[in-house]
């Protein structure tokens, strides 16, 4: 089954080592959005999409393997980023798997492609006028970052 294709894929318990280490470091951050960035920081350094490695390496979209994913560097497809970030964000305490939404959007208006949304919880002004309606959330793409995507945003259409 493809990573969080069609829904979310189990967090491991067993993780590499050296993503355990990472996993350590953001767990010294100083709030939600603080971890949210530096992992952000982290993957973005890592990781890049390619648009043409996304129909050459179709199949890598049906990796599981963290280990494998982890250790390499440069292209992975968007919903293994994500994979990642979620293991990331769960993993350093500061998030629940419900924080994370996984969302998707048509990037060329032909390609599917997808971000996730992180509740961030009750913005000040929320918890102020008690409405549940107002939690911040940000969106990550981690993918689009390659392509000009800033921090907050997510890749769609010929954006």
């Amino acid at each position: 089954m493809p990573i969080d294709l069609l829904s979310k894929t189990p967090i491991p318990n067993k993780l590499p080592e050296q993503m355990r280490e990472t996993i350590n470091e953001l767990k010294t951050s100083l709030g939600k959005e603080d971890c949210l960035r530096r992992a952000y920081e982290i993957l973005i350094a890592k990781y890049r999409s390619q648009r043409i490695k996304t129909y050459t390496k179709l199949f890598n979209v049906f990796s599981n393997d963290i280990d494998k994913m982890w250790s390499q560097t440069g292209f992975l497809h968007c919903t293994n980023m994500n994979y990642l970030m979620r293991t990331l964000l769960i993993k350093s305490g500061f998030f629940n798997d419900s924080d994370i939404a996984l969302k998707w959007t048509m990037v060329w208006y032909i390609s599917p492609h997808q971000y996730i949304q992180v509740n961030m919880g009750m913005s000040p002004n929320a918890l102020l006028s008690r409405n549940s309606q107002n939690n911040k959330k940000i969106n990550i793409d981690i993918w689009g970052k390659s392509y000009g995507i800033k921090f907050g945003d997510y890749a769609r259409g010929f954006h």
